[in-house]
């Protein structure tokens, strides 16, 4: 009920006349809210809801994270009808910012069973996936092999994912697709996994795709390089060929200090302990000697940053912020929000109590950069527009057979 209405805790607050302590108890369960209060909160998300425009499309939302191609899609009208998600920490994050109506979305956990049946997933347009990147990422096939462990797709429990979405192309026939993954997919396994996935796409399943390796460095301060791979099911001439036009004229592209917050808004605790900075600095020093490029990475506020990993709660090294005299620090949740581009102009990250800094520094390391999402959805936007006139055009036509007979 509260989550539909999408209202902030203050903003619950104030408009229900009752302590956030009371709002919380509401939400957990813990003190049923009065008839007053139940009937005001069901008409501010009724309101809420109705004032949303029409839907251009809808699209589902596969190994979402937390939202980050869904925020892409929404930007150009699409409404999200159907999430997965297997993280229980991330449906966390992805309930606290996207209220929905039971009614009209659906978010569950493990995507297999529904890749066993895709009838249990409502129709679609288009169908967006993240899938999982560490079975065939440099540092996660570089681990696995280090403990003697499958990777790519003999990785049973994650890399062999992109056949749900085999199976659920297959049944749905969406117009369009977006798949996205880490930029060591086109060469994992000397490209024989790569080529898989396209056989898969354009010989089995007939779609037309496309695919390009894109970096972030010109929306955020960070060169974060992903593959994205954008399918269609009717030719329709789409091709990245022409994207250079959406990415920004480079003396706009931001630097580290544009997402930083102020010195007073920043806790002490992200603040290197004096034993880990001396550790981080004695592991750089030792790799150094051995001609090894391996330590920490330290940025100021006209850097740009490595790419942020689901690790970095483990000691922030690849992405550490200079301070003048102490040590460095770690970037703080919401500066991470910022990096990814979950905050952006207007737009406001939400993090649910429950989630704690370690699983939201995991959350972004695992997610897409919105911004580039944006722009490339943007850029589907014209050929996307196309497709589905094709399809209205074709349910249409056997009606007015019906009529003329």
């Amino acid at each position: 009920m509260f989550a539909r209405s999408g209202l902030s805790l203050e903003q619950a607050e104030e408009e229900l006349g009752v302590s956030t302590r009371q709002i919380r108890r509401y939400v957990a369960g813990e003190a049923e809210p009065p008839k007053l209060v139940r009937e005001r909160v069901e008409h501010l998300a009724t309101t809420r809801l109705a004032a949303r425009p029409p839907a251009r499309f809808r699209f589902i939302d596969l190994f979402a994270g937390i939202g980050g191609l869904r925020l892409g899609f929404e930007a150009i009208g699409g409404r999200c009808v159907f999430t997965s998600e297997w993280d229980r920490w991330s449906n966390e994050t992805y309930r606290k910012n996207f209220p929905d109506d039971p009614k009209e979305h659906r978010l569950v956990g493990d995507i297999r069973p529904y890749g066993a049946d895709p009838s249990l997933i409502p129709e679609h347009d288009v169908l967006l996936a993240g899938f999982p990147c560490q079975p065939f990422s440099l540092a996660g096939v570089s681990k696995k092999n280090s403990l003697g462990r499958a990777h790519g797709f003999a990785d049973e429990k994650q890399g062999n994912l992109f056949f749900e979405i085999e199976s659920i192309l297959r049944h749905h026939r969406p117009a369009a697709f977006l798949l996205e993954n880490v930029k060591h997919l086109q060469r994992h396994d000397r490209g024989n996994t790569f080529e898989v996935i396209r056989r898969t796409l354009e010989d089995e399943l007939q779609y037309k795709i496309d695919f390009r390796v894109i970096s972030s460095e010109p929306w955020v301060p960070q060169k974060r390089e992903r593959i994205f791979i954008v399918g269609f099911r009717e030719e329709v001439g789409f091709s990245f060929d022409d994207f250079d036009r959406m990415i920004p004229k480079q003396k706009l592209w931001p630097k580290l200090g544009s997402i930083l917050q102020s010195h007073n808004e920043i806790d002490a605790k992200y603040t290197l302990t004096p034993r880990l900075w001396e550790y981080l600095q004695d592991y750089r020093a030792k790799h150094e000697k051995a001609g090894n490029g391996f330590g920490y990475s330290m940025f100021g506020p006209e850097g740009v940053t490595r790419t942020l990993s689901a690790r970095y709660h483990k000691d922030g090294s690849e992405v550490l912020v200079e301070q003048k005299g102490t040590r460095p620090r770690r970037l703080t949740p919401t500066e991470c929000a910022r990096l990814m581009g979950f905050e952006h102009g207007s737009r406001k990250w939400l993090r649910s109590e429950k989630v704690s800094d370690t699983q939201a520094y995991r959350q972004f390391g695992n997610a897409v950069v919105v911004p580039v999402v944006e722009a490339i959805a943007r850029f589907m936007e014209p050929s996307l527009m196309e497709m589905l006139e094709i399809d209205r055009a074709q349910r249409a036509a056997p009606a007015k057979r019906r009529a003329v007979g």
